[in-house]
C-alpha cells in the first residue's frame, strides 16, 4: 500500500515545480523562440507566402500571431541557407492581400509570375522574388515586416502600396500588430512615427497570461502550423478557394467621404508618409521601389463620385498627386500603376487581381526590377 504521506509529498512537489516552471516561463516569455523551431525547410518545403487564413481544414493554413513562426515557415529561409551569396538577385516584395494573392495560387501571384519569367540582371544573376505580402491594409504592418526581413540581406525591396494603407487611423488595425505590441512599440520609438505607443488596440499580456497556461493557444498554434505542413506539402494548397464569390462592386454608393474626410482636398498630414519614409530609410543601402498598385475603376452607378468601394475620386486623385510630389522631391524610385489593369481583371475586391491581371502586373514590375537592379541606392 502506498504511503499517503509520500503521495501527498509527491503531489506538493509536482505542484510547486509546475508553478515554478510557469513563473520562469512567464518571466522569460520564450514563445517567440519556440516559433523558430520549425519543420519547414527541413522535413517539408518552406511556404511561398506567409501563413494566413480562417479555414485551416480546407486551406492547410491559418493566421498565427508569432512572427518568428511565420517567417520560419517561409521558403526564404531555405534559399538563404542553400544559395551562395551573389548567385541570385534577391527581391523581397511586401504589401497587402493583393501581393499575398487572395484567390490566387502561389504560382499565379505577382511574385510567382515574376519568378516564372526567369528574369536576369544585366550582370547575369537570376532574379528571385519572395512574397512577404500579408493580407491587411497598413503601412506600419509592412514596416514591421521590412524590419524583420533585414536579416535575409535582400538586393532590392518592392513595396506595393495603396491609399487604404495610408490613413493614420488604419495603422494599428492589423491583428498581427495588435498581438505583437512590444515589437510595434519598438518600431514606433525607433522611427519616431506619428503613432501612439499606448494605443488601446495594442494587446498587453499580464504576467499570468504569459505563463504556459496563458500562452497555451499561442503554443498550440505554432505546433498546429507544423502539422498543417504535411497536407500543404502534399497538395500545394495554402488557401481556401470558394466555388463562387461576389465580384467587386461596380455600382457604388453616392458617398464622397474617405476615412471620415470630406472633399475638396486631401493633405499630406492625412497620410502616414512618415511610416513610408521610415521604411525607405531602413534600406538606404539597396534600391527600393515604391509601387502604387492597380485599382479597379468602376463604370457603374455613381462612378463619377467614386472609383470603387474604397476610394472617392477626389481623395484618390489627391493621394496620387501627394505621393508623386513626395517621390519627386525626395528622389524615390516610384512607379504609379493605378490604372494599368482593365476592370474585368479584378475579382472580389478593388485590389485583388485575376491570374491574367497579375501576369500583366508582373510583366511591368519585372521590367522595372531589371532596370533598377543596376542602379545605385538612394543617398
Amino acid at each position: 500500500m502506498v504511503d499517503s504521506r509520500f503521495t501527498r509529498n509527491v503531489l506538493i512537489k509536482t505542484v510547486l515545480l509546475f508553478a515554478a516552471f510557469n513563473l520562469l516561463f512567464a518571466a522569460i516569455d520564450p514563445v517567440q523562440a519556440f516559433g523558430n523551431l520549425s519543420a519547414y525547410n527541413a522535413i517539408f518545403p518552406g511556404r511561398p507566402r506567409l501563413p494566413f487564413g480562417e479555414n485551416p481544414d480546407k486551406a492547410y493554413n491559418f493566421s498565427i500571431y508569432s512572427l518568428d513562426a511565420m517567417l520560419a515557415s517561409h521558403e526564404i529561409n531555405a534559399h538563404r541557407a542553400a544559395t551562395p551569396a551573389g548567385a541570385t538577385y534577391r527581391v523581397i516584395v511586401v504589401g497587402d492581400s493583393s501581393v499575398w494573392g487572395t484567390l490566387l495560387t502561389p504560382q499565379q501571384t505577382l511574385v510567382g509570375q515574376i519568378n516564372a519569367a526567369n528574369l536576369k540582371t544585366a550582370d547575369g544573376r537570376v532574379i528571385r522574388a519572395y512574397n512577404l505580402g500579408y493580407p491587411t491594409l497598413s503601412l506600419t504592418k509592412d514596416l514591421l515586416i521590412l524590419t524583420l526581413v533585414k536579416k535575409y540581406h535582400p538586393d532590392m525591396i518592392v513595396w506595393m502600396v495603396t491609399l487604404e494603407s495610408f490613413p493614420v487611423t488604419r495603422q494599428l488595425t492589423s491583428p498581427i500588430l495588435q498581438h505583437n505590441a512590444d515589437l510595434v512599440r519598438g518600431l514606433i520609438h525607433a522611427n519616431g512615427v506619428r503613432l501612439n505607443s499606448q494605443d488601446p488596440q495594442l494587446v498587453d499580456l499580464s504576467f499570468w497570461q504569459k505563463t504556459i497556461v496563458g500562452r497555451r493557444r499561442d503554443l498550440a498554434d505554432i505546433f498546429r502550423l507544423q502539422l498543417y505542413g504535411i497536407p500543404w506539402a502534399a497538395t500545394g494548397i495554402d488557401q481556401y478557394y470558394p466555388d463562387t464569390y461576389d465580384l467587386r462592386a461596380n455600382d457604388l454608393d453616392a458617398d464622397p467621404t474617405f476615412d471620415g474626410l470630406k472633399p475638396p482636398h486631401l493633405v499630406p498630414a492625412d497620410l502616414s508618409l512618415d511610416v513610408l519614409k521610415s521604411g525607405l530609410s531602413l534600406y538606404r543601402d539597396i534600391p527600393v521601389w515604391v509601387v502604387n498598385e492597380p485599382i479597379f475603376i468602376s463604370n457603374g452607378r455613381n462612378s463619377d463620385i467614386r472609383y470603387n468601394f474604397y476610394y472617392p475620386r477626389w481623395a484618390y486623385d489627391d493621394y496620387r498627386q501627394i505621393l508623386q510630389s513626395e517621390a519627386t522631391q525626395a528622389g524615390w524610385h516610384y512607379l504609379d500603376l493605378w490604372n494599368l489593369i482593365q476592370p474585368s481583371e479584378f475579382t472580389n475586391s478593388a485590389i485583388h487581381l485575376t491570374p491574367n491581371g497579375a501576369s500583366i502586373l508582373a510583366g511591368k514590375v519585372g521590367k522595372s526590377i531589371i532596370g533598377l537592379a543596376g542602379s545605385k541606392p538612394l543617398e
